[in-house]
């Protein structure tokens, strides 16, 4: 399954659309599952990397620079660029917003791999990069919307999903890595974990779309209208990702994740945030998903491209 990953992923979202039109009544039952499938997932990327390598990647001082000013810098300028384009409709722009503003904290890690790219340097960036985009979007949606949206961008969600999704996976983890240090059935255990990587990425994007494509009915032109800028947004993050690694003069695999992490966005994440929003602004929640779907393709592309990017 490894040497097959792209293949696996995208006929888990085929899957996930399949089961999304014969069982539309199931997609509650799917939404409830995104969060504990999620953070299954994000356990076993941590414990993929020892925690004293973690701690080593951290001290990365211009690698983490260059993914934070590609994040936090060059992607809400881009994004600006796009805005007075983007539909009318409040709820799209917001789930737009919320989708492009925030950086991948999971999937980047395993196609950034497939490329060649420093993944573990990403790895160990991911809780900056989740503290980040909670202090940081607020303001953004502030900026872009106005005010109006304290309710959309609560503190609550944000600290939910950081405790779920960063702090438990990775203090599970590292009590997983300190068993195996101790004990033969740690070990064990710790390697049979090691290979459900592929299978939970591909239950977790199966989970997503199956839960989203119900909504799609009453929404279909709506998110027809943003797919061409999520394209454009991926063709634009490259080329402005490979600007941001020569500028700090980052070596190959650090330049090419550079590129991933400011192409990537954190769908995943942030779509429990999205599904919690109000009924005049639950289209959002598609719009979200419509950016996974776009992205995951997107990924198939940069894989085999931004080696050639940066060679």
């Amino acid at each position: 399954m490894e040497r097959h990953q792209v293949p696996v992923y995208l006929g888990a979202m085929v899957a996930g659309g399949i089961v999304g039109l014969v069982a539309p009544g199931a997609g509650n039952g799917f939404e409830r599952a995104i969060s504990p499938v999620l953070a299954a997932l994000l356990y076993v990327t941590f414990l993929q990397v020892p925690a004293a390598e973690l701690l080593r990647s951290l001290r990365a001082g211009r690698f983490l620079a260059a993914a934070l000013t590609v994040n936090f810098v060059v992607v809400p300028l881009v994004v600006a660029a796009m805005f007075a384009f983007l539909p009318d409709d409040r709820a799209v722009r917001l789930g737009v917003l919320l989708v492009l503003l925030c950086p991948c904290v999971d999937y980047v890690i395993v196609f950034s791999g497939l490329a060649g790219a420093a993944s573990q340097r990403l790895l160990a960036a991911t809780p900056l990069l989740l503290l980040a985009q909670m202090v940081l979007l607020p303001g953004y949606l502030y900026l872009f919307m106005g005010a109006g949206l304290g309710d959309v961008v609560a503190a609550g969600p944000f600290v939910e999903a950081f405790l779920t999704f960063i702090v438990v996976p990775l203090a599970l983890a590292w009590l997983t890595q300190a068993w195996a240090a101790r004990r033969r059935i740690g070990q064990r255990f710790s390697d049979a974990m090691g290979v459900t990587m592929v299978p939970l990425m591909a239950a977790t994007l199966l989970t997503v779309v199956a839960s989203q494509i119900p909504e799609l009915d009453d929404n279909a032109g709506d998110v027809a209208r943003v797919v061409p800028f999520y394209a454009l947004f991926l063709l634009v993050m490259a080329f402005a990702g490979r600007a941001v690694a020569r500028l700090y003069r980052l070596d190959v695999p650090s330049g090419r994740a550079v590129v991933f992490t400011g192409a990537t966005r954190n769908s995943l994440v942030v779509l429990p945030l999205a599904l919690s929003l109000p009924d005049p602004l639950a289209v959002a929640a598609v719009v979200v998903v419509t950016q996974t779907l776009v992205e995951v393709v997107g990924m198939v592309i940069y894989v085999r491209a931004v080696p050639r990017l940066l060679a």
